[in-house]
């Protein structure tokens, strides 16, 4: 095969319509627009035009976006675990009355910023890596809640 042989595929490739070249060519006098009307003249050609109803760029807020339905947590580091005096199980709740933290939201996430001594059972409805190895490090148990 050589670059001269080479065709395009049989159908592949169509001439364009030849618009307002006579009666007889089937495409001439209203050139495949119709008889007046909107389409028939040259007036909704800009990008965008949905025929007099609100454009969809129009439609749409204009200035970032807030996901209402996204989970919420209220956010502990492990070396803030080790200043909660508290024997039991260190829940959202707990921490919530150490004032730790604000608020218990949806849930509580444990990241592993910080150094822990002692040795503490914590139940939260998600851990990183590193906190869970830091917990499990020190003697305590990381409980994920459903």
């Amino acid at each position: 095969m050589s670059l001269n042989a080479l065709k395009p595929a049989e159908g592949s490739r169509t001439r364009g319509k030849r618009l307002g070249r006579g009666r007889s060519s089937g495409m001439g006098k209203t050139s495949t627009r119709g008889q007046k009307g909107q389409g028939a003249h040259n007036k909704h050609k800009k990008a965008g035009f949905e025929g007099g109803q609100t454009p969809m760029a129009l439609r749409f807020p204009k200035r970032g976006f807030k996901n209402h339905g996204r989970a919420r947590y209220a956010v502990v580091n492990v070396g803030d675990l080790e200043r909660v005096d508290h024997s039991g199980e260190i829940t959202a709740q707990v921490l919530k009355e150490r004032k730790v933290v604000a608020d218990v939201l949806d849930g509580l996430r444990v990241l592993g910023d910080g150094e822990l001594k002692r040795a503490v059972t914590v139940r939260a409805k998600h851990f990183s890596a590193g906190a869970k190895a830091k917990i499990e490090a020190a003697g305590g148990k990381a409980l994920v809640e459903a």
